[in-house]
């Protein structure tokens, strides 16, 4: 399979030229033009590398990888920026960041560094792993959005499927309501943040039949998906 790659650059001319140049070394590119687009499209898919800009409108790139670093620990990611300045970079690497890649940049130095970070994934072995998950009795299909467990079965809404792999990700730790609402919805506000309580009480109904598996509302911080271990 195509190593899947998350790129996220505002500037959309640059961003075309890099897409076009990853998917002409055979990878398959998502485009995102802001952080907050980025982040939603980080949740909806399984990616095998991150390539963030650093400086972007409605998220920035370091924030942005602080976000994916709280579900993902072990992604690799690449800052594009033009910033060069020690401080800068050391920021980035406190965010999370694997690399760093001043503009402007060779196209050469680009291949180079994207490959680097890709020989520390083992793809085929990343995509078996992420077909299902075990939630106490339960066994989440993320690929079809099914969850099945003793006498159940439940073809999830995309939206329950992505509010629910986020919980399984932060299985026995509170998952931050803003990190829910960023990351399904793309924004943060009271109209979304009433949809999300609707998902999370569909949730729980869906995983009742399990009475060691609860969602536990965390009063204004978020949820915590509690699983026995």
């Amino acid at each position: 399979m195509k190593p899947k790659i998350l790129l996220v650059e505002d500037d959309t001319s640059l961003g075309f030229v890099v897409a076009d140049q990853l998917q002409s070394e055979g990878y398959a590119v998502t485009l995102c033009s802001n952080g907050a687009e980025g982040f939603k499209r980080f949740n909806e898919e399984n990616y095998h590398l991150c390539i963030f800009d650093v400086m972007m409108p409605k998220k920035d790139g370091i924030t942005l990888a602080k976000d994916v670093r709280s579900l993902n620990t072990a992604i690799p990611i690449l800052f594009l920026t033009a910033k060069s300045l020690t401080e800068d970079k050391v920021a980035g690497f406190d965010a999370g960041a694997d690399d760093y890649l001043t503009k402007p940049f060779s196209s050469e130095e680009l291949s180079v560094r994207v490959k680097a970070l890709l020989k520390r994934v083992d793809i085929h072995d990343d995509e078996k792993d992420q077909q299902a998950v075990a939630i106490g009795d339960y066994t989440y299909d993320l690929r079809n959005y099914l969850l099945t467990g003793p006498d159940f079965e439940k073809k999830l809404t995309k939206k329950e499927a992505q509010i629910l792999k986020m919980l399984s990700e932060y299985k026995n730790r509170v998952l931050p309501r803003e990190v829910v609402l960023n990351g399904v919805w793309g924004q943060d506000d009271y109209f979304v943040g009433r949809s999300l309580d609707v998902f999370i009480t569909k949730l729980r109904k869906y995983l009742s039949h399990d009475e060691q598996v609860e969602i536990e509302n965390i009063h204004g911080i978020g949820f915590k998906l509690i699983v026995p271990e």
